[in-house]
């Protein structure tokens, strides 16, 4: 058992609130109390409805999110939105207090960027001035193009990947932002990368990257899973006796071909 003020003090130095998007993220408490001390911790994705039932059974003593359980003020969500109005009444019967580190953790230090570029093997990993968020590093060896769209799919274990093939041949220096970053794929390019990879891109960013000439790699919004592992070291770190489930409860779309 460790005290809830010495994990908060321990993240905050490398995931202080101050990187969040200013007036665009949530982050920290979201729900219940803040507890003196906590044994068993629950890591998720995402808090939603299909995850309660599991909830309710294992009772964690605190519930750590990615992406933000009320992700704006918690009046305004829950007046607009009649679902999670009741999804956050259920947790607060349940006494059980959630914290979400949403891009405070893909920014800082040893946070969500540092792990996917570590999964892929890159070095000489830095966070361009422009976007601390983003991570741009080197392959030890060249890739072709399409082979490193496949690589990267089995290293991130999804199921599928878009791969925009306008640019380079060969890869060897790549950018990264997992979940939504797809717009800043023009910084990527600046900084010499020969691919960027990130997700969610709209029609107009993909048109864009074909007209430019470049090669930009769609990830599922799902890579960020790596949040759970990353964090479940952070913490046992801090305190190897802790109880630390991990839940991986959300699936990608059925690819129909």
């Amino acid at each position: 058992m460790i005290e809830m003020n010495v994990v908060l003090r321990r993240i905050a130095r490398d995931f202080p609130k101050r990187f969040a998007k200013a007036n665009h993220d949530y982050v920290g408490l979201m729900t219940g109390k803040k507890p003196d001390k906590i044994q068993k911790v629950l890591l998720l994705l995402d808090l939603d409805w299909e995850i309660l039932p599991m909830v309710k059974e294992y009772h964690p003593d605190v519930i750590i999110t990615h992406h933000p359980f009320i992700y704006g003020t918690r009046y305004r969500v829950c007046k607009y939105d009649e679902s999670k109005r009741l999804l956050v009444e259920e947790i607060d019967k349940l006494g059980i207090p959630v914290y979400s580190f949403h891009t405070n953790f893909d920014t800082g230090r040893g946070g969500m960027n540092d792990a996917l570029s570590k999964a892929l093997g890159l070095v000489n990993v830095y966070a361009p001035m422009k976007n601390p968020m983003m991570r741009i590093g080197e392959l030890e060896s060249p890739i072709e193009a399409t082979e490193f769209a496949k690589f990267a799919k089995t290293v991130f274990h999804v199921d599928y990947a878009l791969l925009i093939n306008s640019g380079a041949k060969n890869i060897k220096k790549v950018g990264i932002i997992g979940g939504g970053g797809s717009r800043s794929w023009p910084l990527a390019k600046e900084e010499g990368c020969d691919i960027f990879i990130s997700g969610d891109a709209p029609h107009y960013v993909r048109r864009d990257v074909v007209n430019a000439k470049y090669n930009y790699l769609d990830m599922p919004h799902e890579i960020e899973k790596i949040f759970m592992p990353t964090m479940k070291e952070i913490l046992l770190e801090l305190d190897p006796t802790l109880e630390i489930k991990m839940v991986d409860h959300e699936k990608l779309p059925k690819v129909i071909q």
